[in-house]
């Protein structure tokens, strides 16, 4: 049997199905959480009422999204392109849950007798497999804006290939204080690697990058320009409804969690705690979780806070500021590394 990486034991194939399955469940939970989650607090910030009246406490009402748009008659424009029309949001779907497949959740622990990792796979070249899928989801957008056949749509697919083209340079940069400091690409080991201090301290520049850029990575205001409403209707989903709509919906609440379970893992320790607590083995998925909620909550927090950013100061403030700024935390992490 070959391994899925650089490990001292083999996995047994049931425990990578079970790690399969539940990764799956994992986030179809999380995603109507974080939207309660969202509309919530969104309502609390605003002084207004968040959903009430469907089950109790309106907790129930994501569940009633879905289904509503589940059960709704698919239909297409004449004008686009069939099978890549159908094609695009299931390959934002796909991308966002293969990235969450090597955050992990804790080391590896003995289960029935067995070594099993608290992740998916641990992978020598980790961040670069981030940045793979995260290159690969860009084409689930342009192509859902170009095959749909709708002068809104292609505008937003081609306001979201620049979008994220200009801030995934700013991001990879970003983490590269991470990876010089750490001395490897494998998350794990970069967890492994903090248990002196978080990166968050040595790196607050490059962690300060990387959740502006990740905020643009996933359309979240203020670089929501690829679905402004006011100028291009809904952008590159202009002509989506439906169960392709939900896809899309649900692929951008799967990008929110990506990039708060990589900013956790990478800045904030994982499931290490501060001052050196070690706490019991099964604390450790708990502690993981506990921090992505507190990214996702940052995330709501800017919405409710900030208005939209035109075009051009997106572009300028990617390009003019967070690369160079980026660029040169590179540069001072590498000088520090190798005189040290």
């Amino acid at each position: 049997m070959t391994p899925l990486a650089a490990l001292d034991y083999y996995e047994p194939w049931w425990a990578q199905l079970a790690k399969s399955v539940v990764i799956f469940a994992v986030v179809l939970q999380m995603v109507p959480l974080v939207l309660m989650m969202e509309r919530k607090l969104l309502g609390r910030m605003q002084a207004r009422y968040g959903p009430n009246r469907v089950g109790p406490f309106g907790m129930v009402q994501p569940v009633a999204d879905i289904l509503k748009l589940l059960s709704k008659e698919q239909s297409r424009p004449h004008s686009s392109v069939g099978p890549l029309y159908a094609l695009a949001p299931a390959i934002s779907i796909l991308t966002a849950v293969a990235a969450l497949a090597i955050i992990p959740f804790g080391p590896v622990v003995d289960i029935f007798g067995t070594d099993v990792g608290l992740y998916g796979i641990d992978v020598d070249i980790g961040i670069l497999y981030l940045f793979a899928f995260g290159a690969i989801a860009f084409y689930g957008l342009v192509l859902g804006g170009w095959a749909s056949g709708s002068k809104y749509s292609f505008l937003g697919a081609m306001r979201a290939a620049a979008q994220l083209i200009s801030y995934e340079v700013a991001m990879g940069l970003s983490l590269v204080g991470v990876i010089f400091t750490a001395g490897t690409l494998s998350l794990v080991e970069i967890v492994e690697a903090q248990k002196g201090m978080w990166y968050v301290v040595p790196q607050f520049v490059g962690f300060g990058i990387f959740l502006i850029a990740g905020f643009a990575e996933t359309n979240r205001t203020p670089f929501d320009l690829p679905e402004a409403d006011a100028e291009l209707v809904q952008g590159y989903m202009t002509e989506y409804g439906a169960g392709r709509f939900a896809l899309y919906y649900f692929a951008e609440y799967m990008n929110m969690i990506v990039i708060s379970a990589i900013a956790s893992t990478l800045f904030l320790g994982g499931w290490l705690l501060p001052f050196g607590i070690d706490p019991p083995g099964w604390v450790d998925p708990i502690v993981v979780l506990a921090k992505i909620f507190f990214f996702l909550f940052l995330f709501i927090w800017i919405r409710a806070t900030l208005p939209r950013l035109r075009y051009d100061q997106l572009m300028s403030f990617g390009w003019k500021v967070l690369l160079p700024l980026a660029t040169v935390n590179a540069l001072v992490t590498a000088i520090v590394v190798v005189s040290t």
